[in-house]
């Protein structure tokens, strides 16, 4: 990609007047690339990883499936029973 924008650079300054547009192009792409080389300033973790007396979260286990109850094998019940069931009750004459 810097290739690219040098490249772009360069024929806009041959065409002349229009290179002030990428003239932005070679100071972003070089603090972009020394910031890679950065130290880390914050601190990740409060506590060493390797220390082993470090104080920890206990690890908690919380099923996924805990309310899941099987219902098989369930007998089934009598089709007409159960249509009956959810049918809705006949209205009452006026």
């Amino acid at each position: 990609m810097l290739a690219l924008s040098w490249a772009k650079s360069a024929a806009a300054s041959a065409v002349g007047g229009q290179h002030f547009r990428f003239n932005w192009l070679l100071p972003a792409f070089a603090a972009l690339a020394l910031s890679g080389c950065m130290p880390v300033t914050t601190q990740v973790a409060s506590a060493d990883p390797a220390d082993p007396a470090a104080k920890v979260a206990r690890v908690g286990y919380r099923s996924t499936i805990a309310p899941y109850t099987s219902l098989r094998p369930a007998t089934p019940a009598p089709w007409r029973d159960r249509n009956d069931a959810v049918t809705p009750q006949p209205k009452q004459d006026r």
